[in-house]
């Protein structure tokens, strides 16, 4: 039997239905618990925009995919197929996510005092680290390279524990990184234009070099042609997603420093 086959066999006995659930099943939940906030509060104000719905549900699809299902199982033995699945669970389902702005819809669905307690926390001196733009690109640049350039990559492959927890990982730090850029939601320690243009140029640099490396030089256990092939995916991959990134926060930044039109006097 060759080692690849012994590979492919070790991925499938590792990700059998329960690992798969595990990662799934806080997506799914959080799926419900979005619609039904939706409804719920359509009944009490104004009709929650449609299009943010269908953000979070895109978002969801795709964080799913990546954790559960024949891609999240062919990402086992193929790394290109992975780095796909880091792009769909790191980048574009939170920026989708994001988008859908459950914060906002957090705040209006819960009853006045407790929606008071989290906004509150979200005041909070251990949130406005973690919110800090350089601080998430630590956390989710970082992460990636730790990932690929030890042993972790291949050590992932062989613990359901750290599988799950380095899923997990990647989405929140993805998800965190995304909403330190981007104000859709209300963030009470907000940066300036400047700084967050300053973390989001670092983080691509830092990304950009990490793919560079893994073309050059493979992760433990990944073939060559795999590893360039992925490789390339995370660096243009990653810049498509980017570039929405940049046009929202550009486009934010215009929309606040724009001169107002001049009022008309008689």
């Amino acid at each position: 039997m060759s080692t690849d086959h012994v590979h492919e066999e070790a991925a499938r006995s590792l990700l059998g239905s329960g690992p798969q659930l595990i990662l799934a099943l806080p997506f799914v939940c959080a799926l419900i618990l979005y619609v039904w906030a939706v409804i719920y509060t359509n009944r009490r104000y104004k009709k929650w925009p449609l299009y943010r719905t269908v953000f979070w549900s895109a978002g969801i699809f795709l964080a799913v995919a990546a954790v559960a299902g024949p891609l999240a199982e062919k990402a086992h033995h193929d790394f290109q197929t992975h780095m796909l699945g880091h792009l769909f669970l790191g980048m574009l389902a939170p920026l989708l996510m994001a988008l859908a702005a459950p914060m906002m819809l957090t705040l209006r669905t819960l009853p006045r005092d407790k929606a008071r307690k989290l906004s509150l926390l979200l005041k909070s001196r251990q949130l406005k680290v973690l919110i800090d733009p350089f601080f998430a690109s630590f956390l989710n640049i970082g992460g990636l390279w730790l990932l690929y350039t030890t042993s972790l990559y291949s050590a992932m492959h062989e613990n359901i524990l750290l599988h799950i927890f380095i899923h997990l990982h990647v989405f929140l730090a993805g998800y965190l990184f995304t909403v330190s850029l981007i104000y859709i939601d209300p963030i009470p320690h907000r940066k300036s234009y400047a700084y967050r243009a300053a973390a989001l140029l670092s983080a691509l640099a830092a990304h950009g070099i990490l793919s560079k490396i893994i073309y050059a030089r493979p992760p433990q256990g990944v073939p060559v042609d795999q590893a360039q092939a992925g490789s390339m995916l995370m660096y243009y991959g990653g810049d498509a997603i980017d570039i929405i990134l940049i046009f929202i926060l550009c486009l934010q930044w215009y929309k606040a420093t724009r001169p107002k039109p001049a009022a008309i006097t008689l």
